[in-house]
C-alpha cells in the first residue's frame, strides 16, 4: 500500500498568532509552498462529526479571506457533485457562491 503524507509548519508570533504557514506533501515533490490561510476538516469517524483547523497569517487581507471562503464553498460543491452525483446540493452550493461573490463585489464598491 502507497503512503502519502502532508506536513504543515506554523510560525508563530509571541502572541501566538500565525506569521507563516508551510507546507509539503510527498506526492509533490520537495519543494515548500507557502500560504496565507488553511482551513482544514477532518470527519472523525468514532465521533461522526466534524474536527476543523483554520488558521490564516497575520497579513491575510479581509477580502482575500473572503474569497478563500468562497472558493471552498465552490470546491467543495465540486466534490459533493463528483463524490455524490447529488446535483441538487451542489448547484445550491454554486448559487451560494455567486451570491457571496455579489455581496464582496457589491462591499468593494462602497
Amino acid at each position: 500500500m502507497k503512503k502519502s503524507e502532508i506536513h504543515f509548519s506554523i510560525a508563530l508570533d509571541n502572541d501566538h498568532i500565525p506569521e507563516a504557514i508551510s507546507w509539503r506533501a510527498t506526492d509533490a515533490g520537495e519543494e515548500i509552498h507557502f500560504a496565507k490561510a488553511i482551513n482544514i476538516s477532518l470527519w472523525d469517524r468514532n465521533k461522526e462529526g466534524t474536527m476543523k483547523i483554520d488558521l490564516w497569517t497575520k497579513d491575510m487581507p479581509v477580502d482575500e479571506m473572503k474569497y478563500f471562503f468562497i472558493d471552498t464553498i465552490g470546491s467543495m460543491a465540486q466534490t459533493i457533485q463528483t463524490a455524490t452525483s447529488d446535483n441538487v446540493m451542489a448547484d445550491k452550493m454554486r448559487a451560494l457562491c455567486k451570491e457571496l461573490m455579489q455581496y464582496v463585489e457589491d462591499s468593494q464598491k462602497q
